[in-house]
Order: structure tokens, then sequence, then C-alpha cells
């Protein structure tokens, strides 16, 4: 099935900005990821894709470790699709000031409507800090799900922070972040160039996890803190 055009657009736009930076080495460096200081911590309503996808995307990485090892690669179990950041990360955030059953029955009441659906992940996508997988979505399950959640918690008085980063549009998955300048500049953005309309394969999401998190999601991190099923 053909990818909506304005995502394949949006995706584009954002490679094309930053190729040419990676090529050269133009990296922004993450100075966080190996820090024992970061605390900062959020929760995160999130996707889990299969393991046969996650496989796939380990054997993209493992070339990428090849060319560029000093880089962070994300680990099989750290991998996910957001679907919306709920508190978004910040130094100090714990559980004790929330109620989580209170955002429970928000994420609840705004699933009312939603039911299984599917991501395609193909192809990949860069920014001067990051290399993610495209994900692409043929029905507006997901969006809609998000304009729920939007409206539902900015009608409540609990702690939230949607899109005051920014506006989540997108189903796709930060795999790579760098931590040091690129050694081997060129190689790593001739495979990532190799890779650019890879299909990954397709799955159906059928729960969504309610976690809280660090900026990295590193599973000796995260807590899980509710499973959503969605009917089929």
């Amino acid at each position: 099935m053909e990818a909506p055009t304005h995502l394949k657009e949006h995706y584009q736009q954002l490679y094309n900005r930053s190729i040419s930076k990676i090529q050269a080495g133009q990296v922004e460096v993450d100075e966080s990821i190996d820090s024992p200081d970061d605390n900062r911590r959020g929760i995160t309503l999130l996707i889990r894709p299969p393991d046969y996808i996650k496989s796939k995307i380990q054997d993209f990485l493992h070339i990428l470790r090849a060319v560029a090892p000093e880089q962070y690669y994300y680990r099989q179990s750290d991998m996910h699709v957001t679907v919306m950041s709920l508190i978004s990360c910040y130094p100090g955030f714990s559980l004790d000031k929330i109620a989580i059953a209170d955002y429970v029955a928000i994420i609840q009441k705004s699933l009312a409507n939603t039911r299984q659906f599917e991501i395609n992940f193909k192809g990949i996508m860069a920014t001067p800090a990051s290399v993610l997988i495209q994900g692409f979505l043929h029905e507006p399950t997901l969006n809609d799900l998000r304009d729920q959640l939007r409206q539902n918690f900015k009608n409540s008085t609990l702690e939230q922070t949607i899109d005051k980063r920014y506006s989540i549009q997108t189903a796709h998955a930060t795999v790579v972040r760098f931590r040091k300048k690129l050694s081997h500049s060129e190689a790593f953005a001739d495979l990532l160039e190799q890779y650019r309309h890879y299909n990954f394969g397709t799955f159906p999401v059928e729960s969504l996890e309610l976690v809280y998190n660090d900026w990295y999601q590193r599973q000796e991190k995260v807590r899980l803190l509710h499973v959503f099923k969605l009917p089929g």
C-alpha cells in the first residue's frame, strides 16, 4: 500500500536537510547519554514493535556500528514508537508527584474508539543528532487517538507537557544518537543512503504501554505502569 504523500514529503525534507551535514561530520553530539547524573524522567504512552521487526533493525544497526562504533545504538529492548509524551523528561520528576490511576483513566477514555492498526517501517530518516526508522500509517487511527489525548488531557487538571516541545505527527523510532563526532562520516552517510528506502516490515499494533522512563527509554530505567489492549 502506498504511503501517504504528505508523510513521505515530511520525511524527505528532514532527510535532505540532514544528510549533507552528517556527510560532512557536522553532527549534534548528545553529551548527556553517558552522564551518571542524568536524572531526567517523564511518562510516555508508546508502542513496542514485535521482535521480528526489531531484529531487522538490529541487523541494520550492526552494519552502522561496524563503521561508527563510537555512537549510541538503541538496544532491541529499548526500541519504541512514541504515541504521546505525556510528561516530557525533566530533572527530578518522580512518580510520587502524580496519581497514575488518573492518567490511566484519561488514556482509557481517549481509547474508546481506537482499534488495532498497522505501522509500516520503511526507510530511514536522519537528523543532525540521530537516525530514525520511518513509520507509515495508512489510516487515521493513531492521529485520531493523539487528538483525543490532547483534548482530554488539556481539559483535565493533571500535569502534562503535551506538544510543548513539538506536535508529534509521525510514527518513527529513533535508533541511533550521536554521542561523539563521526570518525568516518562519508562512509556512515553512504550506508544511510543505501537503507533510505529499505522495508523493515509491517506490524499490527495490538497494545500500548504507559511507562515511566528516562530520556532514552533504557530498559533498566523504565517502569511499566499499564498496558492497554486494543480490540481487533
